[in-house]
């Protein structure tokens, strides 16, 4: 090639750079700024601080600017939780195990009312549900004076059954006899006692909170549970990690069964 046509080669080169500038830029697709952290918090503790991320940090600690705890240690911790329950014996642990996107769904919380009120409006985040729920509710008091376990500090959804709701459940119901069984027996036993049998297809129905507190006291407390004995009501002798006098729910509906029994609980059962 010549000295003149190199020049040319050169200069149609530095052309193309001029003409087709964004081609080159485009393929850098990693330049920009990182938005800047910021963190909503609980305010309940005295030393204890749950951001809207999962962390738990004492007070000390928050970063100043952002209202963040720092990055370190166990995000979502369940740090003295019981998670058949959901409850805990800390607030802010509470909350931070809460937030976890694999226990709460933010399109169930969503529809959770705050107050009972039909007027009541619904909470507007995980954080915000987590934060209300997790503090000190009547499903976490014997007598509305007198906690019945020092994990009294819970977040698990209450079953749906309400008003119109419960109608229906009644009207599903005729022709079964709803009974509570004795200590240990299984809805078979119970049912087998009255010369009837225990009716599989209609424990879901009883597997709500609404409809056990009809026929048991439950003291004010409702817990999701997990076992073949639910839905179940638990002996006021049982030992106080198995919550006495609570009433049990599953939300696993796979796992109703009518010869599902435990030593330390009362069978509610459907029989016909």
């Amino acid at each position: 090639m010549s000295t003149s046509g190199f020049s040319l080669f050169l200069a149609v080169l530095h052309l193309m750079g001029f003409l087709f500038p964004l081609r080159v830029s485009a393929i850098r697709k990693d330049i920009g700024f990182l938005e800047e952290r910021s963190c909503r918090t609980t305010v309940q503790g005295r030393y204890l601080i749950s951001d809207d991320e999962g962390n738990v940090c004492d007070a000390l600690s928050l970063e100043s600017r952002t209202r963040c705890c720092p990055w370190k240690g166990e995000r979502f911790s369940c740090h003295g939780c019981n998670l058949l329950s959901q409850c805990c014996n800390s607030y802010e642990f509470c909350v931070s195990c809460c937030l976890n996107p694999s226990r709460t769904l933010l399109e169930k919380v969503v529809k959770v009312k705050v107050a009972k009120p039909d007027t009541a409006g619904t909470y507007k985040s995980v954080f915000d549900f987590c934060a209300g729920r997790c503090r000190h509710n009547s499903e976490s008091v014997v007598h509305e004076n007198a906690y019945h376990s020092e994990f009294h500090h819970c977040f698990s959804l209450t079953s749906n059954a309400s008003g119109a709701n419960l109608t229906q459940v009644e009207t599903r119901l005729l022709g079964i006899d709803v009974i509570v069984g004795s200590q240990g027996d299984s809805c078979d036993a119970v049912c087998k006692s009255r010369g009837q049998l225990c009716v599989m297809n209609k424990l879901s129905l009883l597997n709500q909170c609404d409809v056990m507190k009809r026929y048991m006291t439950c003291k004010g407390s409702c817990l999701a549970s997990a076992g073949a004995d639910q839905p179940a009501e638990v002996v006021e002798d049982a030992p106080r990690d198995l919550y006495p006098g609570a009433c049990l729910y599953t939300r696993t509906q796979s796992m109703l069964s009518c010869d599902g029994s435990h030593q330390q609980t009362r069978r509610l059962c459907p029989c016909a």
